[in-house]
């Protein structure tokens, strides 16, 4: 009985340790899977390349992960997380559509080139993993449908003259998005000049005008 008791306990221990998703060294865990992966690509990175670029002991790890498969997986997750944050724009007056394009540009093509190493290695996993090809999908879908929402609705309020169907203009910031973050991730340095861009072309096709150039 006695046994049992500690077993259960244990069990109730670590469970309450992996609840603690904001714990420091799950983070540093997280982060330096990013790393690791982004380095040595999936197939050869192992939890011992995680945990010591985390200064994280093994047995740290599995408080928290159970293998490399659910590490890769909480990543994806948190990636996916990330671009919709993005498209919270915190500050932003929902109302000011402009404003709301050019903070949501900004946001997804750092969130992009911040993760494009492991978006890359995600959708190479999603050609076998039905759980990783899940959040791929999301990670992909989730964004474009979220802002066809908002351009449907700011349209509906005459507040914007998409000049086409809000998914289908969408699809297209987000295609632009892409490609520019791509460039960013190689010289960070474009970032501004990339935002303003690609802001500059959301807003024609929010039919909302360009901004005024700047003297």
């Amino acid at each position: 009985m006695a046994a049992r008791r500690r077993q259960t306990t244990q069990e109730w221990a670590t469970r309450t340790a992996r609840d603690r998703t904001d714990a420091p060294a799950r983070a540093r865990l997280l982060d330096a899977a990013e790393t690791v992966f982004a380095r040595l690509g999936y197939g050869p990175a192992t939890i011992a390349d995680i945990t010591a670029e985390a200064d994280v002991s093994r047995a740290g790890f599995y408080v928290y992960f159970a293998s490399k498969d659910e590490v890769f997986r909480v990543l994806a997750a948190r990636v996916r997380d990330a671009f919709l944050a993005a498209q919270d724009v915190p500050g932003v007056d929902t109302d000011d559509v402009a404003a709301v394009a050019e903070a949501s540009t900004g946001a997804f093509i750092a969130a992009y080139a911040r993760h494009l190493p492991l978006l890359g290695l995600l959708e190479q996993q999603a050609r076998g993993d039905a759980e990783v090809r899940a959040l791929w999908e999301e990670i992909r879908e989730r964004p474009v449908r979220r802002a066809a929402r908002y351009v449907r609705r700011v349209a509906e309020e005459g507040r914007a003259r998409p000049v086409v169907d809000p998914l289908t203009l969408s699809r297209a910031v987000g295609g632009m998005s892409v490609e520019f973050a791509r460039i960013v991730a190689a010289d960070p340095a474009a970032y501004e000049s990339a935002v303003r861009d690609v802001t500059t072309m959301y807003r024609h096709l929010l039919g909302i005008g360009a901004p005024p150039r700047q003297q």
